[in-house]
């Protein structure tokens, strides 16, 4: 991407500062946020701007300029008032009340093209009354490390928010966690809602039941119009979000993906994944993979994600008591297991190839395929990527044939179990027709990417960001991110 600076200019063109805003949250009243105001920064460089997103919104990315971008979400020329939201939340398992929207704040909503609303919030745009000391900054590598994890997960099919545009700032910051002095960016998140379950535990702390159920009113008006006009909206809420977290859980495990602070904080009431900050993606298979240096008992460890959030959707229960009677929400939550697992082994036969998986063997080929890559340890990604490079339809002839043209399998040596995977795999597609092993073969390019989004990849961008103010190899790997991607990013 080419850097732009702010010019002379004028806004009143702007297709940013133009589009239909609505005041959904806004028109709730001040109970649920604070007026904040963006913090002014020395410099405007626009790193990175979205245009997969645009026609989204409306808007033609060729008419967009860089100048458009700087002065809506760097500037913050033309826009107000900025919401800095108020919430609470469980943060490693300890209660905190002393949360809110500490770098960011709730730009705008829109209504997009698919009638659905979104929200338009920032990420390191100033101090607000919830920075408790900090502040209120992004650096650049976290800005960075936003858009590619965004990225990534879209491309995986994994419900998440995304990035609309990272602007550099100008700002020299001091983190413990990089080098310093480190540079500065604000960042603009396009997702579904920015209401956390900590939202709603902020009410029951302030004992304002009347509060929660008038913003259960406009989550389900919002977010769940199908349950309009039902009797029992306020049960059925709670199960379909049971579901839909349920369901994007199991899309982090397929993709590999440690989000890493599953505080309540960090749980839309959406089920959409967000706020990405110490996460990665796993290298090999390894229930215990943890991504936050500070987890230092694991309690956010990949394997662990399931329990966590099943605990978190539990500890929900007590702010909406107040609403949704105790003993519907548990039958909702019995089904958490149920929902996870048809999702998971939905997403991992399809990595296998099977867009079908109503097979005799599907469940014996998916255990024999975990347990080889856990007792393999070999590259998780690469696993799934080279089965999509190599598949031939030659498999069918002879097991000793599947993935023997890879380099990855026979430089482990000899392992019973992916001896008898290849025999199942074999078996398997000699039940399907010649001519739909083409099938298999598209199912599994679409997906396994070849690009894997992990920490050595990452590091090796910002290195070149950081030592050269070299964007081209960041710029290319967003690219081999979302190539591909399209047809299943959005369920």
């Amino acid at each position: 991407m080419t850097q732009a600076k702010i010019s002379n200019y004028t806004n009143s063109n702007n297709p940013f500062l133009n589009l239909n805003y609505e005041s959904a949250l806004e028109s709730l009243g001040s109970d649920y946020f604070d007026e904040v105001a963006a913090e002014e920064f020395p410099q405007h460089i626009l790193r990175w701007r979205n245009d997969a997103l645009l026609p989204r919104l409306g808007l033609d990315p060729q008419v967009v300029k860089n100048e458009d971008f700087i002065t809506a979400f760097g500037k913050f020329e033309g826009r107000k008032p900025f919401l800095a939201l108020r919430y609470h939340g469980y943060q490693f398992g300890e209660y905190n009340s002393q949360l809110g929207d500490g770098r960011g704040f709730l730009y705008g909503q829109v209504r997009a093209t698919d009638g659905e609303l979104y929200d338009f919030g920032t990420k390191g745009s100033g101090r607000t009354p919830y920075s408790r000391g900090g502040d209120g900054m992004l650096t650049l590598k976290g800005g960075v490390r936003e858009v590619l994890a965004a990225e990534a997960l879209q491309r995986l099919g994994v419900r998440t928010s995304r990035c609309l545009s990272m602007v550099e700032t100008g700002l020299s910051l001091w983190r413990g966690d990089e080098p310093s002095p480190t540079r500065s960016s604000v960042m603009i998140r396009m997702s579904r809602s920015h209401i956390r379950f900590g939202t709603f535990e902020r009410l029951h702390y302030l004992q304002r039941p009347d509060l929660t159920k008038k913003l259960l009113d406009h989550v389900i008006e919002q977010y769940y119009p199908h349950l309009r006009g039902e009797k029992d909206r306020y049960p059925l809420f709670y199960g379909e979000l049971v579901k839909r977290v349920a369901e994007l859980v199991a899309q982090w495990m397929a993709a590999g993906f440690c989000h890493a602070v599953l505080n309540t904080d960090n749980m839309s009431i959406t089920g959409e994944s967000f706020d990405y900050g110490p996460y990665a993606f796993i290298p090999s298979y390894d229930p215990y993979f943890t991504a936050a240096y500070f987890d230092y008992y694991r309690r956010y460890c990949y394997g662990q994600q399931p329990s966590i959030c099943h605990l978190n959707l539990q500890m929900l229960q007590e702010p909406l008591k107040a609403v949704i009677d105790s003993t519907d929400m548990e039958v909702g939550l019995s089904r958490f297991g149920e929902y996870y697992q048809a999702e998971y082994r939905d997403l991992m036969l399809k990595k296998l190839g099977f867009e079908d998986s109503g097979f005799a063997e599907a469940d014996e080929l998916l255990e024999l395929a975990i347990a080889f890559l856990h007792d393999s340890q070999i590259g998780y990604h690469q696993f799934f990527a080279e089965m999509a490079r190599t598949f031939s339809i030659k498999w069918r002839d002879d097991p000793a044939l599947v993935m023997n043209t890879s380099d990855i399998v026979p430089a482990l040596g000899g392992s019973a179990i992916f001896d008898n995977w290849c025999l199942l795999y074999h078996k398997i597609l000699n039940n399907f027709d010649p001519d739909q092993i083409g099938q298999i073969a598209a199912t599994l390019a679409k997906y396994n990417p070849e690009t894997a989004l992990l920490r050595p990849v990452i590091e090796s961008v910002w290195e070149s960001i950081a030592q050269a103010d070299n964007w081209q190899p960041f710029n290319d790997l967003v690219q081999k991110l979302q190539a591909g991607g399209d047809d299943i990013s959005q369920k």
